[in-house]
This record gives C-alpha cells, sequence and structure tokens, in this order.
C-alpha cells in the first residue's frame, strides 16, 4: 500500500488532507515542521512525501537539501508563493511537482496518485530488452529494477524522476521527445509547473553525468533525445 507523508504546519491543512488521502486508500502520517519530516522519512519510509515550503525550524526547502537520494520520496511542494523563481527552486531542489494555495483537494489526489505510480513502478520504461534488466549506452549502465545508473563505475545520486527521465531516453535512442511529451510520459501529467520544468532536470542531469553529459541532447526548438543504441 503506497505511503504518503503530509508535511505543514497548518494542522487543519494536513488534517484535511490527510483524511482525504486514507479515504482513497493510502496510508498516511503527518508531521507539523521540517524537523518532524525528516524524522517520519526514517521511520515511515513514504513513497509520497506532500510538503509545505513555508514551515517553522525547516523549510520545505531545507527538507528538500537534507534528504538523501536514497530515502528521498517523490516530493510534491505546497506553497502560498506563485512566483516562478520559487518553482524553479524547488524542482531544482529535487522535487515532483508543485502546488499553490489555496488548491483543490482533487486536484493534491491526483497529483498524489501520479507520483505514486510513478515512485512505485515504471512499467512505461521498464520493459527491458536483457535479461539483466540493464541499459548500457555510452559509459552508463542503466538498472531498471533497481533503479540505480552508473557512469563509468560510479553510482550517481539521481532523484526519482532524474531517473525516469535518463531511463526513457535511453530505452528509445535517437527518438526525440518533446517537452510536452516528456511532461506526459515522466512526471504522468500535464505537470502544472510547464516546460521549464524538463529543462530544469536535463540540467541537472548532465551535471551529474559529468563527461557523459552529451548522452543527452538537445533538439532545438522541439526537445531532447539520447544520443546511442543500447549495448
Amino acid at each position: 500500500m503506497t505511503k504518503v507523508l503530509v508535511v505543514d504546519d497548518e494542522v487543519s491543512i494536513s488534517s484535511a488532507v490527510a483524511y482525504a488521502l486514507r479515504r482513497e486508500g493510502y496510508t498516511v502520517e503527518t508531521a507539523g515542521d521540517g524537523q518532524e519530516a525528516l524524522e517520519r522519512v526514517e521511520s515511515f519510509h513514504p513513497d509520497v512525501m506532500v510538503l509545505d515550503v513555508m514551515m517553522p525550524r525547516l523549510s520545505g526547502y531545507d527538507v528538500c537539501r537534507k534528504l538523501e537520494n536514497r530515502q528521498r520520496p517523490a516530493i510534491l511542494l505546497l506553497t502560498v508563493k506563485d512566483d516562478i523563481v520559487d518553482k524553479v527552486l524547488g524542482l531544482e531542489l529535487g522535487a515532483d511537482d508543485y502546488m499553490t494555495k489555496p488548491f483543490d483537494m482533487r486536484e493534491i489526489i491526483a497529483r498524489v496518485k501520479a507520483l505514486s505510480r510513478r515512485s512505485r513502478t515504471v512499467e512505461s520504461i521498464q520493459q527491458p530488452a536483457s535479461p539483466q534488466n540493464e541499459i548500457r549506452i555510452s559509459g552508463l549502465v542503466i538498472n531498471l529494477l533497481n533503479r540505480t545508473v552508473h557512469a563509468e563505475g560510479k553510482l550517481l545520486e539521481l532523484t526519482p524522476k532524474e531517473f525516469d527521465l535518463i531511463a526513457l531516453l535511453a530505452r528509445n535512442p535517437e527518438r526525440v521527445y518533446s517537452r510536452e511529451a516528456l511532461l506526459e510520459q515522466v512526471w504522468d501529467m500535464d505537470f502544472a509547473g510547464g516546460t521549464r520544468t524538463v529543462d530544469i532536470h536535463v540540467q541537472r542531469l548532465r551535471k551529474k553525468l559529468g563527461d557523459l553529459h552529451d548522452v543527452i541532447q538537445t533538439v532545438y526548438g522541439i526537445g531532447y533525445k539520447s544520443t546511442e543504441s543500447p549495448a
């Protein structure tokens, strides 16, 4: 059963979101600030975290910074701010989705459903040709079962969305994906952050890939593709 951690210093909000998600069949716990959220991640191991940005002790941004990639759930940020700079910051820190307050509870449920599907399965990209469930492309080894990526033997610390993005591109070499298509297939919905979200994740991926950053190529005016066929 999918586990969701709802983090908000306003009890009325966290309680309402938790109640709505439990009615949908999720196992839900709540936390009232960023420090408590980190402690609950350690003990509860959520698949998805609905995370308020403006909180005492540690902000939602601070929580994103402190989470290690190996224990990072899919993250839906909530904030009263609607500035694109704040959205970009959250995404750069590893958040997967972003909503502003006030919000419609039906939309929160839809976003959590999409994130839970992405955090628990990669069926859209996980039909590997090799029995080892691996994709080898250039110096990369992508393990679809363990959701790990090694670049020239070094394990990369990727967020769930970064992994889904590189795996999708590598599974379909030379296929050009528009930003809109990547939003639909990686985020599983028309993502409110817009196509800028894709560019941010690609920039982060290229930085982590280091000397192998050319594995992801920009197709100007359209989107992105990977550059080599799997070995």
